[in-house]
């Protein structure tokens, strides 16, 4: 209730039918999951594991993505063109789409990213970073399988914070623009009409405008559906309005603005077809329709409101008559200082316990239950981003756990932890670098053109949100990626423990052999075997260069 989401008094239906929800919503989401194992196993099962494919994969997956791609960048053309809810589906359609898209060129956009980061793979992580480019070019279609997710976190986050962010900064720039106003006089309950009068009248003042709040409700329609909306309008009074507060007039004039005239933004103007001379019907907080004749339409409506009334039209339809605040413009040769001693007397005189300070930008108008709305917004939105990231650790366990074979291969193969860790760090490089530089040119092209139509500028994002997106996508890479190694080294490592086996480890009164990783990676061909000391015949680790001798891996002499 104290958001506005509910109103004091509201008793909410609860039928029966609702707690059974959630079951039908598991039911549902285990079926689809079921369903879509089967359908992206069927090709694989049916293959032969000789010729299991690896590469990146045919041609018409190539040309389904290429086609997705275009569809989405059509998509964000027609959101530029677009304005309110019809511009911001649009651009969601398009990263959808473009998400889609990537995630079916993500097994050559991973080869290539691969090919593109090969020299520092290889100068940084040397042997590691050399099997982390081999597998990467290999078996493209695992590694970007693992990329996808990490694209769809960071576009969304993107598109969802921009967005916002976007709209909030150009508000506070329509806003300071607009203000022309040194003074602002404000009181707890609102100000009476005849302050306004006097506050023309004192020394040093050359103009004082009145403002007040109010919302109204237009009917249109959007595609070719009717729909109430409620706008949020600015009452003020039209005498000498351009000395204390500038609309960005684009067409008519503020001087016809009087009761039955109305101004209208330049975007709610544009997608209603309306000009100076034109009839736009909206109805009051009464409940009464009235047809306003547009007298002008203005430039800066996300800082004023989409409606600029007359203070007297919008005093017939409201009980209260109030002033919420007044602008006061001061005279060129006056001196600041002793202005605003003079207003400060004048509604000490009018209205006790008002205030007088320096004016600042105008709050941007919020229609009613604005709030409620945003904070419903914010809550879906950490959900699906917590559900995403979620999604990527999922996907990178998934791919890790496919991969145990290899993994296991490798050790046997004589490759040592750390080597093994520095492949896998050098993987996880790639989807932290390719990720989110993908994800954000994903996100860049719908987030300019819901930009341009709704504040008509290019997006911005604050650094400290965008800081944020790359530090969740690194912790959620390393979350699926390097800790599962490390928890399964120290279960290795405890169970080697608790079974009283390793090198140079006695069990049962005698020496049990136990393969020991050589100091460099060499293939199971290239190392020789011999009879060690124990009588079991195993290979031999590759010693380095000051210690040529070869060395039984299992024996007391073992590295």
């Amino acid at each position: 209730m104290a958001r506005g989401a509910r109103t004091e008094g509201l008793e909410l239906p609860t039928p029966v039918w609702t707690f059974l929800l959630p079951l039908g919503t598991s039911a549902l989401t285990v079926g689809v999951a079921r369903l879509a194992a089967v359908l992206a196993c069927a090709r694989v099962a049916r293959d032969r594991p000789a010729r299991t494919a690896t590469g990146p994969g045919g041609r018409g997956r190539r040309v389904t993505g290429l086609v997705l791609l275009l569809a989405g960048a059509s998509s964000a053309g027609t959101a530029a063109l677009q304005r309110g809810e019809a511009a911001a589906a649009a651009a969601s359609a398009a990263a959808v789409t473009l998400v889609i898209g990537c995630a079916l060129l993500s097994p050559w956009i991973a080869a290539a990213a691969v090919r593109l980061l090969r020299r520092p793979l290889h100068r940084l992580g040397g042997v590691g970073g050399r099997l982390a480019e081999t597998y990467g070019r290999a078996d493209s279609r695992r590694l970007g399988a693992a990329l996808t997710p990490v694209v769809l976190v960071t576009a969304f986050a993107g598109v969802q914070l921009s967005a916002t962010a976007t709209v909030d900064e150009q508000t506070g720039h329509q806003a300071s623009r607009a203000l022309r106003a040194e003074l602002a006089v404000t009181a707890p309950g609102g100000l009476p009409t005849a302050a306004l009068d006097r506050l023309r009248a004192t020394d040093g003042v050359a103009a004082a405008t009145g403002l007040a709040r109010s919302t109204v409700v237009l009917a249109r329609k959007e595609t070719g559906e009717p729909r109430l909306e409620r706008l949020p309008a600015l009452g003020v009074t039209p005498r000498d309005l351009p000395k204390t507060l500038d609309p960005g007039v684009r067409e008519g004039t503020l001087a016809g603005l009087r009761p039955g005239s109305v101004s209208v933004g330049a975007d709610r103007a544009r997608s209603q077809d309306l000009r100076p001379g034109s009839t736009v019907r909206i109805r009051f907080g009464d409940g009464a329709e009235r047809a306003l004749r547009v007298a002008a339409v203005h430039e800066r409506s996300l800082a004023l409101g989409d409606f600029l009334l007359s203070r007297g039209e919008l005093a017939r339809h409201t009980t209260d008559t109030r002033l919420t605040r007044v602008l006061v413009a001061t005279a060129d040769d006056a001196v600041p200082e002793r202005v605003r001693a003079a207003v400060q007397r004048t509604v000490d005189a009018v209205a006790p316990g008002a205030r007088v300070g320096a004016a600042r930008p105008l709050e941007p108008p919020r229609a009613e239950g604005e709030a409620a709305v945003r904070l419903v917004s914010g809550m879906a939105v950490a959900a699906i981003a917590g559900l995403a990231a979620l999604t990527v650790i999922s996907t990178l366990r998934l791919v890790r756990a496919g991969r145990r074979s290899e993994l296991a291969l490798l050790r046997v193969l004589g490759m040592v932890r750390g080597q093994l860790c520095r492949m896998l760090a050098a993987e996880a490089t790639v989807l932290v670098l390719a990720g989110p530089v993908l994800g954000a040119a994903v996100a860049a092209l719908p987030l300019t053109a819901l930009s341009f139509a709704l504040a008509r500028s290019l997006p911005s994002l604050p650094l400290w949100q965008a800081v944020a997106v790359v530090a969740s996508v690194v912790v959620t890479t390393a979350a699926g990626t390097l800790w599962p190694v490390r928890r399964d080294r120290d279960r290795n490592r405890d169970r080697d423990r608790n079974r009283g086996r390793g090198a140079g480890w006695r069990a049962g009164g005698r020496l049990r052999p136990q393969p020991v990783p050589g100091r460099a990676l060499l293939s199971a061909s290239d190392r020789p075997t011999r009879q060690g000391p124990c009588g079991v015949r195993c290979r031999w680790a590759a010693a380095p260069a000051s210690r040529r001798r070869s060395r039984c891996a299992c024996g007391p002499n073992a590295p």
